[in-house]
């Protein structure tokens, strides 16, 4: 196993020392691998999520391009008209 060497001003390294005092973690070594674990899982997460965001507006741009989905200014002004509608006491019909 390889050994790395880190700096860090006295509240972190205060920080660190009192997780391992409470008895979250055996050392410091076994907190900054926990750090570690986490910040690859976060990139993983995240890297999937993108991936799944760009599938989804791919998809959509699709669906567009075959004539499905609304016109968003048509949308918006249908829902504005409906707000009016009801601050004003008329229902919609």
């Amino acid at each position: 196993m390889a050994t790395m060497n880190v700096s860090l001003p006295d509240p972190l390294r205060d920080y660190v020392q009192n997780r391992i005092d409470s008895g979250q973690y055996a050392s410091v070594s076994d907190y900054v691998r926990d750090l570690i674990r986490r910040d690859q899982s976060a990139i993983v997460d995240e890297e999937r999520w993108l991936k799944e965001l760009d599938a989804s507006i791919d998809e959509s741009l699709q669906e567009m391009k075959a004539g499905g989905g609304h016109d968003l200014d048509e949308v918006c002004d249908t829902l504005i008209a409906d707000i009016q509608k009801t601050a004003s006491g008329e229902s919609r019909q």
